[in-house]
Formats: C-alpha cells, structure tokens, sequence
C-alpha cells in the first residue's frame, strides 16, 4: 500500500488531476480509494490549506540561475538556436506535447518561455507547468507574464524563477528580459523600467542585443505613455534587431516603427506551435513550428 500510496502523490504531484485520477482509478473498487484519500490527507503534502500558499521543493527554487548556470557551461558556436514558446497557462497536455517535439530538435541550445506561465498566478500552476519543462534536454529561461502576476503569483515566480528583469551574454549575445506587464500595475510609469532597460543596452562588452518580453509595446496592456520611448531605446542602442513577446496567442512579426526591428510573437500551447531561431553574425531566421 505504501509504493501505491506514493504513486498517487507523484502522480498528482506531476500530472493534471483528471488524467491521475483517472490512471490510478482505474480497476480500485471505492473503498480502497477512500482509504487512499484517508493516507493522502494525513501521508503526503499534496493537499494544502489554501491554494494561495506557496510550498515549493529545493529543486523548484530559484530556477533562472540555476538555468543560467547550465547555460553558461555550455560552450557555443556561430550560430546559436533557440526556440521561442508561452504561454502555457492551463494547457499542460499541449506543453507536454511541446516538450516531446522539442526534444526532437538538434543543437538548440536553451529554450525561452515567453510568459503567462500560469492562469491564476497559483503555486501549484507554476510547479505542474515546471514539472513538463524540465523533461527538456536544454534549459529553459522565462520571462514573467501578465497572469503570472494577478493573485500571489509574484511571489510565486520570484520564489521558484527570480528576478522580473534580469540578462545574459550567450554567443555574444545580450539576452535581455524585461518586464512589460503595465496594466497589472495599474500604468503607474513603473513598468516598463526604462532607467533599468537603458543600463542594459549600453554596455560594451556585446554587440548586439536580443529582447525577451510577455507584452509588445504596441499593445493595450503595455504602458502607451512609455511605447515609443522603449521602442527608442531598441533603435537608438543600434544593437537591437529582434524583440520577442508572448501575449497574443498568435503568430505574428513585424517591423511596426520601421527601424529595422523585427518585433516576434510565438503563438500559445493551446494551438501547438513555437518559434524555431536561428541567430548568428549579421543575420536570423525565424521559423514558426506546428506539432
């Protein structure tokens, strides 16, 4: 009974509750099932007192450096691969989905989560969306999104991901993350942080610049006092060529401020594509991936 008891904790623990309950029902008759329930409530930590708690294990912590750290032990060539995804929210079947086709894919060298990794900003959204992820072969990065902060969910991410604007230099590459979510706070010329974003693109030590970010400045949840500032400082650094966002569940690339910016959004899980790109000296490719 014990080696079943702790099937049914992992199996809730790393599956969505319908399809667990339904692989370990199947053939128990209910009264086994409810002495199962019985040692779930008093035997594991599956259940919590309120699903705004945050329980999280050693391994579900500080996610962004330890990927970084992955990252940075890797040793790149000339050209560097990546794959663009978001926006994972509640449909974890498709990102398993994901996963598996990802897996499948040669020489990708980390994998970026374009935000809305969650529905309801709960702990147990972020760790069942986690739990799939780090069945990649390379690591992945995130970017907050704009459901990844309603509730107690940003307290969640810092817990288990980090900071809400951080960097890394990858193949001469300046992979910047910043939060654009403005409506969630209330447009309150906070978010974006320019002044941040600003130090950012003036170091000297790259050559060229890559933006990751939930919410395109063109959109309505993006801070309209502070649009063409941010596109500005894209332009103005002249090392920015690419800005990928999330939000808007749909494919989409354009050059909307005529700069030479190429602004990218991956489409949702929930209609199973991503983003495959391929950057190296002078030039990109951006494919958009069905499975």
């Amino acid at each position: 009974m014990a080696s079943k008891l702790k099937e049914l904790c992992d199996l809730f623990m790393n599956m969505p509750y319908k399809n667990a309950i339904y692989k370990f029902c199947s053939g128990f008759n209910v009264k086994i099932l409810l002495v199962f329930a019985f040692l779930l409530v008093v035997g594991c930590d599956l259940f919590e007192y309120s699903p705004y708690q945050i329980v999280l294990a050693d391994d579900e912590k500080n996610l962004t450096e330890k990927n970084l750290q992955k990252i940075y032990l890797q040793t790149p060539d000339d050209t560097v691969r990546i794959i663009l995804m978001g926006d994972t929210q509640r449909f974890y079947d498709d990102v398993d989905d994901f996963v598996k086709k990802a897996n499948t894919l040669e020489n990708i060298d980390f994998v970026l989560h374009a935000g809305d990794i969650s529905d309801f900003g709960l702990a147990q959204e972020f760790k069942w969306v986690h739990h799939i992820m780090r069945k990649l072969e390379v690591p992945y990065l995130t970017v907050v999104g704009n459901h990844d902060l309603i509730t107690n969910g940003p307290k969640v991410y810092r817990e288990m991901f980090g900071d809400f604007n951080y960097s890394m230099i990858y193949g001469g590459i300046k992979f910047i993350f910043v939060n654009t979510n403005s409506r969630e706070y209330d447009f309150d010329g906070t978010v974006p942080d320019l002044n941040w974003l600003e130090a950012q693109l003036s170091g000297d030590d790259f050559d060229r610049a890559v933006i990751v970010a939930h919410i395109p400045p063109f959109d309505n949840d993006f801070d309209t006092e502070k649009e063409l500032a941010f596109s500005g400082l894209l332009r103005n650094s002249g090392k920015v060529d690419l800005s990928l966002h999330g939000h808007l569940h749909s494919f989409s690339e354009s050059e909307p401020y005529n700069d030479g910016i190429t602004y990218f959004i991956t489409t949702a899980q929930k209609k199973r594509g991503f983003a495959l790109i391929t950057l190296w000296e002078g030039g990109k490719r951006i494919e958009r991936i069905e499975f």
